[in-house]
């Protein structure tokens, strides 16, 4: 089985070849008979609970909207604007209150913990698209969407990491609890009791009994937490892989980074990361008129309430190349 693993890991399908001519091998440092027993498990057990949307029991419109509402909540405020570009790029300063409630979002997605985020891509921009890069699609499809985390690296285990990677992170004690204390899985666990006594109570006082209050509050589990949750991976994941395979660049970055328009939708603008390659602190990833990026959006909003400050905006370099492109229309 981990033979087969490897072999799955390493190919890449013939659709990619013109984007990807060569095949990266493996990160040295990658173990492919040592399964990371804790992600694989909890990888597993999500897609498995996340199956249970399909059952008529655990369906509710209110769950459905819950979920599709969460991916750009959790994931877009959480993950993108918080872990990626608030924490991993320092592209934006908020209070540290807000910014602490973004990372609890980010961290109900299930990603790790805020600090292992950061260090895990700060690692990928070093290496993008070489060998040491811990998750390029040129060394496969599925090992950069999904299959680097389910192997040991000890390049990623080491608690050096944290010291090169993710040092600034750690000076902040609530990081440092996420890291060193149960906080972390209380999180995890208070997100499951809220959506589903959230939904429980809700039906109770609309006057349901209590086995539509149990239905119902099931509904917005199922929905609200775990299909959300493994919706959030796979848009994830889908920047590391499709967004290095499919697509067109803006700049040459001496990497296979793309700007990919489905991905952007999906990530609220994650998707033009040619652009973020080429200017990785700028909060702002799109760089052309049509390139439309809703987290840099939200950026601005924040900015004219005063919730957010030093907002870095595309270098000079980037704001001429955009301005000369004005004229030009999107790509076919």
């Amino acid at each position: 089985m981990l033979r087969s693993f490897e072999r799955i890991c390493v190919s890449l399908p013939q659709s990619t070849t013109d984007v990807a001519p060569r095949l990266l091998p493996l990160p040295a440092a990658v173990q492919t008979n040592q399964i990371v027993w804790p992600y694989a498990i909890t990888v597993g057990i999500y897609h498995a609970l996340a199956l249970l949307a399909l059952l008529p029991w655990c369906f509710s419109w209110t769950g459905v909207i819950l979920a599709v509402a969460g991916i750009y909540v959790f994931g877009g405020l959480g993950i993108n604007l918080c872990f990626h570009r608030m924490l991993t790029h320092r592209g934006l300063v908020c209070p540290k209150w807000l910014e602490h409630g973004f990372a609890i979002l980010g961290v109900c997605c299930m990603q790790d913990t805020p600090a292992r985020w950061v260090a895990v891509h700060r690692r990928h921009h070093e290496h993008s698209d070489r060998q040491d890069d811990p998750h390029s699609p040129l060394a496969g499809f599925l090992w950069g969407h999904v299959g680097w985390m389910l192997v040991k690296n000890g390049d990623l285990v080491r608690l050096g990491i944290y010291d090169r990677y993710a040092k600034d992170i750690l000076r902040d004690p609530f990081y440092r609890r996420l890291e060193r204390t149960l906080l972390y899985p209380i999180i995890i666990v208070s997100s499951w009791a809220v959506f589903f006594a959230g939904g429980f109570a809700a039906s109770l006082i609309g006057g349901g009994t209590m086995a539509q209050a149990l239905q119902f509050g099931t509904s917005l589990l199922v929905w609200g937490v775990f299909f959300r949750t493994v919706a959030v991976w796979h848009i994830t994941w889908s920047v590391n892989s499709l967004s290095h395979l499919f697509g067109y660049q803006n700049y040459a970055t001496g990497e296979k980074s793309r700007n990919n328009w489905f991905v952007a939708i999906l990530t609220s603008g994650e998707g033009w990361h040619n652009n973020h390659h080429a200017d990785p602190r700028s909060a702002s990833h799109g760089h052309r008129w049509w390139e439309i990026d809703v987290i840099y959006g939200f950026v601005k909003l924040l900015e004219s309430v005063g919730l957010t400050k030093d907002v870095c905006r595309p270098n000079r370099r980037m704001a001429r190349a955009e301005a000369a492109e004005q004229a030009l229309p999107p790509p076919g």
